[in-house]
């Protein structure tokens, strides 16, 4: 089957998020470890400073969170070599850091200290990781550990360090409110304002992405249609004179069977190979925009099966129409979704084993319309799945893989008209596509249709 997607699609983007965070995180990592050492060796040498003999239990608090803050980094660093678990990792960094910053708080004058502050600074870590979600873990985390420590101190589950005065620790009730709802207030204002901005950025990034695979979209096309169009002109041409001398070749009256045979598999490669370069023709034309006609799909649709039951593959694939009789209007450019039905049905024609049917479908319901094409092939595989309606992309064996993603460029430009396509699996096991239309058709007028056999 004839399957694909946007260069850029779940595949691309998962890489992409996941480049994108092992980034940060060395970044975060490396970032940590460095103000970690300055930070830890200002407390040691400014706030104690210096005084062993002084602050033994603080200052053995300070390296030995130094030497944990060095492990730490070390595990991070095998992680990220490893390339695996890097969401849990995130996690991890957020929870270590705001332990971390307990045990600076609680050398440096525990309710009353100034280092409260950096249970913010984690807050800003987990939203450039893990978004806003990330900053509020990190803000509920650091607030809850440091009231876990104001009441620890000030009921005396948790003594001072010894060396210190307690003076600055053991607290009363009413002077211990203030310091804990002010540095609550302060961890969940940075959280939120960090959370909002990250995801600000994500949506920004998000879109920026968007251009920039449309961009290369439009790149990759503009080049298909230098070559495209040097292929009509070379193959077009030559293949036209092949395809009328097999046919004269073929009625002849002399020919031997086996030698008719043979003219016949030079007609129907011929004819692929046509089809082919259309495609390629098709995918790489800018194309006008589609006009919005009152365009009755039923008859349409009709007219497609009509045409397809005049092909070679019919001879071993039934095609049915399984609709109504009547009308079926629906907002869309009558060519190009008669163009979009007949490559879902060809497709399905060459995805079907012999003796199976394929059924093309028109539904309304409400305010859509919807044009189906089921047919009985292997269905679509699971690795597949995510690169439908790509250009270049295919499953089978022959085929160059362009007429689904003629589709999708046809139904994208149908967008704005409420147009969408998908993809199931058929009830016999194949693959069904789906082609929702808007029926709202008030305003426009009524469009003609060739017939089937023009």
């Amino acid at each position: 089957m004839d399957l694909g997607i946007l260069p850029g699609s779940a595949d691309f983007r998962a890489n992409d998020v996941q480049h994108s965070l092992v980034s940060r995180l060395a970044w975060t990592t490396g970032l940590r470890l460095t103000f970690l050492i300055l930070l830890l060796g200002a407390t040691a040498t400014l706030y104690l400073r210096g005084a062993l003999e002084q602050y033994p239990v603080s200052l053995s608090i300070v390296f030995i969170t130094i030497c944990v803050g060095f492990l730490a980094a070390a595990i991070y660093a095998l992680i990220l070599r490893r390339g695996r678990a890097l969401s849990a990792l995130a996690w991890l960094q957020v929870v270590a850091d705001q332990i971390t910053w307990t045990a600076l708080v609680y050398v440096t004058g525990g309710p009353s200290s100034g280092a409260t502050s950096f249970y913010g600074l984690t807050c800003l870590v987990g939203a450039v990781l893990l978004g806003l979600r990330g900053a509020i873990v990190a803000a509920s985390l650091g607030i809850s550990i440091y009231v876990l420590l104001c009441v620890a101190l000030h009921s005396g589950w948790l003594p001072p360090p010894a060396d210190q005065a307690g003076t600055g620790y053991v607290l009363g009730t009413e002077d211990l409110i203030y310091p804990l709802l002010v540095n609550a207030l302060g961890v969940a204002c940075v959280a939120l304002l960090a959370g909002y901005l990250a995801e600000r950025l994500r949506l920004t990034g998000g879109a920026l992405q968007a251009v920039a695979r449309r961009a290369h979209e439009a790149e990759h096309l503009a080049v298909l249609g230098r070559i495209a169009a040097g292929l009509a002109h070379e193959i077009r041409n030559p293949l036209g004179s092949i395809t009328g001398a097999i046919e004269m070749l073929r009625e002849g009256r002399e020919i031997s069977e086996e030698d008719r045979h043979l003219c016949d598999i030079v007609h129907r490669e011929a004819g692929r190979l046509n089809d082919l370069v259309g495609d390629m023709l098709d995918l790489a034309k800018a194309g006008r925009p589609p006009r919005a006609e009152a365009t009755d799909v039923a008859s349409l649709a009709r007219d497609v099966v009509e045409l397809a039951k005049k092909g070679d593959r019919c001879a071993d694939v039934k095609v049915q129409y399984e609709g109504p009789s009547c009308e079926a209007f629906a907002r869309c450019d009558p060519a190009q979704m008669r163009q979009v039905l007949w490559n879902l049905v060809r497709n399905a024609l060459q995805a079907s084993p012999a003796g199976s049917v394929v059924a093309v479908g028109v539904r309304q319901e409400g305010s859509t319309v919807t044009l189906s094409v089921d047919d009985e092939g292997s269905g679509i595989p699971i690795a597949a799945e995510e690169h439908i309606f790509d250009d270049f992309f295919t499953t089978r064996t022959q085929g160059a893989g362009l007429g689904l993603a003629v589709v999708r460029r046809i139904i994208d430009d149908h967008a704005s008209m409420g147009a969408h396509i998908a993809v199931h699996r058929a009830s016999g096991g194949g693959a069904s596509f789906r082609v929702v239309l808007s029926s709202d058709v008030s305003g426009l007028r009524r469009s003609w249709r060739p017939p089937a056999n023009s």
